[in-house]
């Protein structure tokens, strides 16, 4: 999502002098349309600036990861989406490793991250999330994932060299759900800490990984206007799972007319970063 920068609140500080000074707020029908017909292909969350907002991590998951790339051979990133976090890290890193790949499980994603990963010389592979990893034991010294669904340990284990390295940025328990639980109502203790960290570190040392390090924050999001909550839940689907915007009006309009009165709508996203190494 976007970055709101305080220094500069207005990015059109002198409006066109025809314009009109007391402009109508925009209808309830028009928001949901236009937040109902932006495509949702890729990660790019471009679109939002202006309309939400979200704290990024404290640790810049992307110039980390183009750090690391400098020291590797033979590099996967696991679950590419459209492949734009990869990308940047790839246009960053001092040194690209002679080996690249990605998996991507959504069909119009595996051909956004295919356009866009090929001139870096980086093969994309279609595979399902729950899926095999479609690669030989070993092959990797480096395995990277940007908000995986589920991490599947022991392929990640199976595909890393010894001594290599999974880095990646997970979705933390509870995300969001300040949104979630608008729409769905309250949800249930195990639901609301699915995706515990310490739980995926005991899961990835079960497996046969050292985890190096674990780090985990809260960061808060704003959604200014209706749009961007029907763009967000069509973009992230298993926020609320099968969302439509006819089949939500009810709490859509209601929301709406919370953010007209009260101002954003304020909710909070949970990551984690983790480290591990497939022991020598």
């Amino acid at each position: 999502m976007a970055h709101h920068d305080p220094r500069h609140p207005h990015p059109h500080p002198h409006p066109h002098p025809h314009a009109d000074p007391h402009p109508r707020p925009r209808s309830f029908e028009d928001l949901v349309a236009e937040g109902a017909a932006v495509p949702t292909e890729g990660w790019d969350f471009s679109w939002f600036a202006g309309r939400a907002t979200e704290e990024r991590p404290s640790w810049g998951y992307a110039v980390s990861l183009a750090d690391r790339l400098a020291g590797a051979d033979a590099v996967l990133d696991v679950q590419t989406g459209g492949g734009e976090v990869f990308d940047f890290a790839l246009g960053r890193a001092a040194r690209v490793p002679a080996l690249l790949a990605a998996t991507e499980g959504w069909p119009p994603n595996v051909a956004k991250a295919t356009a866009l990963l090929r001139p870096r010389g980086a093969v994309v592979v279609a595979a399902a999330e729950a899926a095999p990893l479609p690669f030989a034991e070993g092959a990797f010294d480096l395995v990277a994932s940007r908000h995986p669904v589920r991490p599947h340990w022991a392929e990640i284990v199976r595909v890393l060299r010894p001594g290599g390295t999974y880095f990646a940025q997970h979705v933390g328990p509870a995300s969001v759900f300040e949104l979630v639980e608008w729409f769905l109502g309250p949800q249930p203790e195990q639901t609301r800490t699915a995706r515990d960290p310490g739980r995926e570190r005991a899961e990835a040392e079960a497996a046969g990984l050292d985890v190096v390090a674990l780090r985990a924050e809260r960061l808060r999001m704003e959604f200014h206007d209706i749009a961007a909550v029907v763009h967000f839940l069509r973009k992230v689907v298993w926020m609320v799972p099968g969302f439509t915007a006819e089949a939500y009006e009810d709490r859509l309009r209601e929301l709406h007319g919370r953010i007209a009165a009260d101002g954003p709508f304020v909710a909070y996203s949970a990551r984690h970063l983790f480290e591990a190494r497939k022991p020598l």
